[in-house]
């Protein structure tokens, strides 16, 4: 059986022209990149660099909105409508579509960030909005959602093109939820146990969770971050690992 996934990182999540760090070796390594949009990080300048040499380095370039939170990096929940959450994601798509289409390229995809994405993992009501946000901006956009998620579940109901993601390096909660950030034991800081993870995910479609029991998930982009200290390191050691195992590692315009 052929395996293939898409690599996916979350970048632009810095400030000014030339802070784009470990961005421009990472590219090298990953088929999607996540871009952020201003509100939970990024500006301008940066979005302008990270969608050229995205688009230099033939990586499908994705928007990446958050809440309105840059002091905690869109990782704290907020008292957010459906509607608000609307608003927040066109808002932000429309701005990340500027800059793509001023310099030649496409939008690919669409993924919500932190607080906001595990927000509407579990709450249909958000999903739907973010999916209602894609949709009616571009139904060709692919919507990246936690596996098996409410996300994807709005997505498909609207008519999206839907991309089931797993991560990492992050540890599962036996509903396929990610272990919240605030527990000690929600990141896998061995990148050979992450490895291992990955490559199960991918294979068999499972994945081993806090309870030590197996919890079902599909895999069909991998989400890697690229704000840690041995992020590029990682980069190429998961593409590498993918490949020796088996998986290639394919845009996920061809996987879904």
């Amino acid at each position: 059986m052929k395996h293939q996934v898409d690599l996916n990182c979350d970048m632009g999540e810095s400030f000014g022209t030339y802070t784009l760090g470990n961005d421009q070796v990472i590219l090298d390594y990953v088929t999607s990149a996540n871009i952020a949009c201003g509100f939970h990080a990024g500006d301008p300048a940066t979005m302008r660099e990270t969608v050229k040499l995205a688009l230099e380095k033939n990586v499908g370039i994705g928007a990446h909105p958050g809440l309105q939170d840059l002091a905690g990096f869109g990782r704290r929940q907020m008292a957010v409508s459906p509607q608000e959450v609307y608003d927040l994601v066109v808002y932000q798509i429309g701005a990340l579509y500027g800059f793509v289409k001023a310099e030649g390229g496409k939008l690919q995809h669409v993924k919500a960030h932190g607080a906001m994405y595990n927000m509407a993992a579990g709450d249909a009501k958000l999903s739907e909005a973010i999916a209602e946000a894609v949709y009616k901006i571009d139904p060709e956009l692919v919507l990246f959602g936690l596996s098996g998620s409410e996300i994807i579940k709005a997505g498909n109901r609207i008519g999206l093109r839907t991309a089931n993601e797993v991560f990492s390096d992050r540890t599962y909660q036996p509903d396929g939820t990610l272990t919240p950030r605030s527990q000690p034991n929600a990141l896998i800081t061995d990148p050979d146990a992450a490895i291992e993870q990955v490559i199960r995910m991918v294979k068999e479609n499972k994945v081993i969770n806090t309870e030590g029991t197996e919890t079902s998930l599909k895999a069909e982009t991998i989400c890697i971050h690229g704000d840690g200290k041995t992020a590029k390191e990682f980069a190429m050691h998961i593409s590498s690992s993918l490949k020796e195992a088996g998986i290639d590692i394919q845009h996920i315009q061809k996987i879904v």
